[in-house]
């Protein structure tokens, strides 16, 4: 099917619909509640484990190798941009993690982390949710917003391979957060709206990327890269921690080795 098409329109539309179908996949897993009320271990370790895969290689092919040729295009040392965007936006996820009040599943509110706060634990687990689907967002909106710059079809390409994959990830995700809360006892609509609800946050996300990078031209190496950091901060501080839970660790290893081919593959083939 021919996208050349898709060239003609806003990066910052594309950003958005793009942003709304990775929403939508998170939806579509936390729907999954409806049909199941426990999730398997082996199960849900291998779903994070293709999750954490999946946003590894997104980090390389898809942020950081772009950020880095177009470095090199420009002039300019193709380290710098790399390593201080990556490092940035690996601090801003760290700052947030430190002032957001948030809780992860399975564990008792005492062990809800940011800044203390008297808040529901169904608010908490929200919060720490959503944090994962921030970096998400702004990778996909800051790659359909490069395309202002560089709108040939290698770009539009890569950016849709970004979406569809952090969108194939999502599927498992919502199902890996939506079910989780039901067996903690929130009723299956509750626990569909909390999962599905984690995952507006992306088309917020994905437009405030492509606008930043649309109105600040020379910053895209950055932007691409702090992406990427964000994003490694969440797969190594979050999904491969809570992929390891149990005695099927392995699983989560061959979940992961698979989303990272499965990315690699649709980056390298479409982009």
């Amino acid at each position: 099917m021919k996208i050349e098409w898709l060239l003609n329109y806003n990066p910052i539309l594309l950003a958005l619909g793009a942003t709304l179908f990775t929403w939508f996949m998170t939806a579509l897993g936390s729907s999954m509640v409806f049909f199941f009320k426990t999730i398997n271990q082996k199960i849900l370790n291998s779903m994070l484990g293709f999750a954490a895969g999946v946003m590894i290689a997104a980090s390389f092919w898809s942020l950081l190798k772009p950020a880095i040729e177009m470095s090199e295009q420009n002039g300019s040392l193709p380290w710098i941009p790399a390593v201080v965007g990556f490092l940035a936006g690996g601090a801003f996820l760290l700052l947030v993690d430190k002032i957001l009040p948030h809780l992860h599943l399975g564990l008792s509110v005492d062990k809800a982390e940011g800044i203390k706060t008297t808040w529901q634990r169904s608010v908490l687990l929200v919060l720490a949710i959503t944090l994962h689907n921030i970096p998400e967002g702004l990778a996909v909106g800051v790659a359909f917003g490069a395309l202002a710059n560089n709108p040939d079809m290698g770009m539009l390409a890569g950016a849709i391979a970004l979406a569809f994959g952090i969108g194939l990830q999502n599927f498992p995700e919502g199902a890996a957060v939506s079910i989780p809360m039901r067996r903690e006892g929130f009723s299956r609509l509750k626990a569909f709206n909390y999962g599905q609800l984690s995952g507006i946050v992306e088309p917020i996300a994905g437009v405030i990327g492509a606008y930043l990078v649309l109105t600040i031209t020379p910053l895209l190496p950055y932007a691409l890269s702090f992406a990427a950091g964000a994003m490694i901060f969440v797969v190594v501080e979050e999904l491969i921690p809570e992929s390891q839970r149990g005695n099927e660790t392995d699983l989560s290893t061959i979940g992961a080795m698979l989303g990272f081919a499965t990315m690699m593959l649709l980056d390298v083939s479409l982009g």
